[in-house]
């Protein structure tokens, strides 16, 4: 919140150069204007200018020499007098700008007495005159002094409030998003996580079962094999990003990424190893630069290369051949999945929308980058593009 310009104006860290401005109006007026006449006058014009000087750090000091010095202006004859009661109701109202309570009640009253003193043979008949005369001497810059003391402060208070309520806001929605990722890790610990740990032991049963059965029928055994891995890789997966969820600023080896800088190409492969037991030919292309994406985006590319070959192994039928490449180029990563359709009837209706292909396109969005896919004349294509970082650009050894 940007300040006002009372608070900018009369920050008391200005008060000083404030008092070397008065400083210097006062010595041009004297120099230029009055010119004191004598000794005595010049006399009364250096002390009002070095109790001026002086205000600037010892300001209720200064008020109170420059109450004396106006009495003994007055008492003396000295033409100067005139200007130390300006530079004394001036002195006055900085005070007021930066005090309050019983040090200003007093500067005020010394200056107010001074000028009683100086009308006392007035007295009793020009009361009235003489109280107007000290209500304009040191209750006007008493009272601005104190109004621009009050304006400021309440400005202060205003932006500290409202800081206090961004703050109090920014809680509240981080509180409102643990709670939410709390329940989303329950939830996929209740339920997910549990149906993947009963997969993963029915598998285990069956292979112990089929192992004792005498049935050595390696078909079942690899199959076997490949779902009691892939169940045990996906609950392994769900326990991080459970783990993710409930504590996303902890380190740890449950909450380490799922990729680690650098393991890109060895994921990738794993990828198209899985996909071609599934019956699906992948021929890769992946850039080795790749393995100096972040860990954001290599993730991305990962979890891309995984839903686009799942989708074309379900999609494209038995003997459908597919092509990945991954590679860097423009300061981008660009991810091509495409496949020829060969194992799909031609009167299927091609690759039906669901959730994954709407995931891949938030993370894409997420990143910066785009994201295209739709029929093409053979098969199904899916193309991506993700704008990589300058240090993501630099060989890897």
């Amino acid at each position: 919140m940007n300040r006002s310009w009372i608070e900018l104006a009369f920050d008391r860290r200005f008060a000083g150069i404030r008092i070397l401005a008065l400083a210097g109006v006062l010595v041009g007026y004297f120099l230029l204007l009055q010119q004191p006449s004598g000794a005595r006058d010049w006399g009364v014009a250096a002390a009002g200018v070095v109790l001026c000087l002086v205000a600037g750090k010892w300001v209720f000091g200064a008020l109170l020499a420059q109450s004396v010095l106006l009495m003994a202006a007055h008492a003396l004859g000295a033409s100067t007098a005139s200007s130390v009661k300006v530079l004394a109701a001036v002195t006055l109202f900085e005070l007021a700008v930066q005090r309050s309570g019983r040090l200003l009640a007093a500067g005020a009253t010394a200056l107010a007495l001074t000028i009683a003193v100086h009308r006392f043979e007035e007295l009793p008949g020009g009361f009235l005159p003489v109280l107007y005369k000290m209500g304009i001497v040191a209750g006007v810059p008493l009272l601005l002094g104190s109004y621009v003391r009050v304006t400021r402060d309440a400005a202060l208070h205003a932006r500290e409030h409202a800081q206090q309520q961004e703050l109090r806001a920014e809680q509240r929605l981080l509180a409102g998003r643990t709670a939410e990722r709390t329940a989303i890790a329950r939830e996929l610990h209740d339920l997910v996580a549990h149906h993947v740990s009963s997969m993963v032991l029915r598998v285990g049963v069956a292979r112990h079962v089929t192992a004792a059965t005498g049935t050595n029928d390696p078909r079942i055994t690899d199959v076997l094999d490949d779902l009691h891995s892939s169940a045990g890789a996906a609950l392994t997966d769900l326990r991080r990003l459970v783990a993710v969820l409930r504590a996303p600023d902890q380190t740890g080896p449950e909450t380490d990424c799922l990729v680690t800088p650098g393991a890109l190409p060895a994921a990738l492969e794993s990828v198209v190893e899985h996909v071609r037991q599934a019956g699906l030919t992948v021929t890769p292309s992946v850039d080795p630069r790749v393995a100096g994406l972040d860990a954001v985006r290599g993730l991305a590319v990962l979890r891309l290369a995984q839903e686009g070959l799942a989708n074309a192994a379900k999609h494209g039928g038995p003997g459908a051949h597919a092509e990945l490449t991954v590679r860097v180029a423009d300061d981008a990563v660009h991810v091509t999945i495409q496949d020829d359709g060969a194992g799909r009837a031609r009167t299927e209706e091609p690759y039906p929308s669901g959730h994954g292909l709407i995931g891949m396109r938030e993370r894409v969005d997420l990143l910066g980058g785009r994201l295209d896919a739709g029929p093409t004349a053979e098969g199904w294509r899916l193309t991506a593009e993700l704008p990589a970082l300058a240090s993501d650009m630099e060989p890897q050894p």
